[in-house]
């Protein structure tokens, strides 16, 4: 079977490699893709007339070329191109696709919606409130503050649109860059406030047919750009964004001061399997969360839901521990997948067609006990033509080269977010090096161990993926 895999990350990569290794698939296009997209056997990425798919929002040449490849079946990884109807048009040309229909990315879609939709069927989250008016949020963030508050834009900001605040003026600043200064756009018209919980996060992802529900792998992401006491590379960060001078005690005290944040972003590195969460930990969360949330969204909306349902969860110690939903996803992580995809022992085809068919039930989903660490390497700080720049999260310079991939690879998965043929950097998660491991320390030694063999002009990683901080 040909199989297409629309994503152009680590993510998809790491999802074209799990159906690579079965018997059934003999090749797996990847669109738009990157250079890794051929990392490994039967992968290649996916060309109309030798020219490559423009990009995941190009939803008619993805479909054409389904078509013209006549494709058995297609994954999608990423939430824009779901959000855009890619598998109502997928589906509507006779190709089965793995993913939730237009109607269904809601869930992802809009923060907002969502929360009032948990709170109505009595799944567990934080408290909270919707906002359509700046200097209403602000007045209640003023109110509300006691040690910590979260402001999220409502829509769809490739992760980056979720303010941690551990200060009120850091709170009210989030306010003013979502709302007023527009940072993503019209995903940030209205916000949700909520209180910041404490506890152990989990992404958690679980499989629908619409049906059937069953658990599909668990980790920790790590989301914030920087290790917590990284005050050398957040000096560089912050004097390249604010263009001004700061010494090194100065980035130290205004961090702590709460005057500057430690920016969240898509994600800088993930372990799969969660250290903290056991199988009655798994069976609460699905029994409080995933299993209401695709049985009433179904009865009280209408609406099935098929594809992976991803919502991230603080578990809280309150009389009993308790999984608080803090967002909800309608698609695999990142880079999430590529901590957890090289566990999954299921064929992924089978398991794909399975959840096509309304066939979950019949079939197990198996992940082997092996620890994975996923470790990114970004764009960070760098001095060119345009002066000096931060990195990402922010604006960072690309088409650097980059060396070690060939000899990394020898110890550790590569799995590429942003690199062009000859290697190259083409954007701000550059790749994923995956470590494995029989627990979770050897996969970690295993993971930086080949990510130190790989540079490129103003590589930065974290060092802490795998310990016990956020």
């Amino acid at each position: 079977m040909k199989v297409l895999v629309v994503d152009a990350g680590g993510r998809g990569n790491a999802i074209a490699h799990a159906f690579s290794k079965s018997e059934k698939v003999v090749e797996v296009y990847v669109a738009p893709g990157n250079a890794g997209s051929e990392f490994f056997p039967k992968c290649k990425i996916a060309e109309i007339d030798g020219k490559k798919i423009q990009s995941i929002r190009a939803v008619e040449e993805i479909v054409n070329f389904a078509k013209k490849k006549e494709v058995d079946l297609a994954f999608i990884g990423p939430e824009e191109p779901l959000s855009l109807g890619i598998v109502d048009r997928l589906e509507e040309e006779g190709i089965p696709t793995l993913g939730p229909k237009k109607e269904a990315t809601i869930l992802e879609a809009s923060k907002c919606w969502t929360k009032d939709f948990l709170a109505s069927i009595g799944v567990p989250i934080p408290k909270y409130k919707n906002f359509e008016d700046a200097e209403e949020a602000k007045e209640y963030i003023k109110e509300e503050f006691k040690d910590g508050i979260v402001v999220k834009a409502d829509g769809l900001a490739a992760g980056k649109g979720v303010y941690v605040c551990g200060s009120l003026e850091e709170a009210l600043k989030a306010v003013d860059e979502i709302m007023v200064q527009k940072k993503f756009g019209d995903a940030g018209k209205r916000i949700v406030v909520e209180e910041r919980l404490r506890g152990i996060e989990v992404a958690f992802t679980a499989i629908s047919d619409g049906k059937c529900v069953k658990p599909f792998g668990h980790l920790r992401d790590y989301k914030r750009a920087f290790d917590p006491e990284d005050f050398d590379a957040m000096r560089d960060y912050y004097m390249a964004l604010n263009k001004k001078f700061y010494t090194r005690v100065e980035i130290e005290k205004l961090f702590k001061e709460g005057k500057l944040l430690n920016p969240n972003t898509g994600g800088m590195g993930a372990v799969s399997p969660h250290p903290y969460v056991d199988k009655e930990i798994e069976e609460k969360i699905m029994k409080e969360v995933v299993e209401p949330v695709i049985k009433k969204f179904k009865e009280i909306e209408g609406k099935k839901f098929v594809g992976i349902l991803y919502p991230v969860i603080m578990l809280v110690k309150e009389e009993e521990i308790v999984p608080k939903v803090l967002e909800i996803n309608v698609r695999e992580c990142d880079p999430g997948a590529q901590a957890k995809l090289p566990r999954l022992e299921s064929d992924l085809l089978e398991l794909s067609l399975a959840v096509i068919n309304r066939e979950l039930e019949d079939v197990d989903v198996k992940f082997s006990s092996k620890y994975c660490v996923a470790v990114c390497a970004v764009s960070g700080a760098l001095r060119g033509r345009e002066g000096l720049k931060p990195g990402y999260p922010a604006d960072h310079y690309t088409n650097q080269p980059i060396s070690g991939i060939d000899e990394a690879a020898k110890d550790a998965l590569i799995y590429a977010n942003g690199i062009a043929k000859g290697y190259a950097t083409t954007g701000g998660r550059v790749l994923t090096v995956v470590g494995e491991g029989k627990n979770l320390e050897e996969a970690r030694k295993r993971a930086y161990f080949a990510i130190s063999k790989i540079d490129f002009p103003g590589i930065r990683y974290r060092k802490t993926i795998g310990m016990d901080v956020e």
